[in-house]
């Protein structure tokens, strides 16, 4: 049996000067009007290039694929949520739960602002979940997650911690994706953070007295 082969999907070269890095840019703000028009199905690099008004070999020379531009476009969310992740679950001048109910209330609101993208980028996923990249990206979220869990759960072992975060950041990303599929009003939005924040509370409550 062949093995399916990894596209690559890092990107060939990092810009070094100022003119280059406003032409990654321009690609990069022109590949999410694309993706938002198109799609992930009808998703091109020609139409990148077309779009932000430069060749198609300018935009190889920093992107091999359409994969590769797809996955920057990725990582930079992954990087948002991330950066978010360390912001509020890091900031111990808060009460552990009151910095899990902030973060179940941006990261919702985040998902309901960018929907669109969002939808299609997970489309998208087939053409880069696998790679290497991909995995560390992740990574890097579920080290803030694991770092609030220990202060929770002191008392739990690592891999019962490892169960619980996935189970949060499965539940959030899953629901958050359902939920933001259609339009909602802030009191909805609030509404529905609340209710899913009541929940997790609830949860780690639980284990904690256990």
């Amino acid at each position: 049996m062949t093995r399916r082969r990894t596209p690559q999907i890092s990107s060939r070269k990092q810009p070094q000067q100022a003119r280059s890095t406003e032409l990654v840019a321009a690609i990069l703000e022109a590949a999410t009007q694309v993706l938002a028009r198109e799609g992930a199905q009808r998703f091109t690099t020609a139409r990148v290039a077309e779009r932000a008004g430069v060749s198609v070999g300018s935009v190889y020379q920093y992107f091999p694929n359409k994969a590769a531009i797809l996955f920057r476009l990725q990582s930079d969310e992954w990087r948002q949520t991330t950066d978010m992740l360390g912001r509020i679950l890091g900031d111990v001048r808060k009460p552990p739960f009151e910095r899990l109910r902030a973060l179940v209330h941006a990261f919702l609101r985040s998902e309901c602002e960018e929907a669109g993208m969002r939808v299609a980028l997970n489309d998208a996923a087939p053409l880069y979940r696998d790679a290497p990249e991909a995995r560390e990206a992740r990574a890097s979220g579920d080290r803030f997650v694991q770092a609030f869990l220990e202060e929770v759960l002191p008392k739990a072992s690592k891999a019962k911690r490892a169960r619980v975060g996935d189970l949060i950041t499965t539940t959030l990303s899953t629901v958050g994706k359902d939920f933001s599929e259609s339009p909602r009003t802030s009191a909805e939005i609030k509404a529905y953070a609340n209710a899913m924040a009541d929940m997790f509370c609830a949860y780690l409550e639980g284990l904690a007295q256990g």
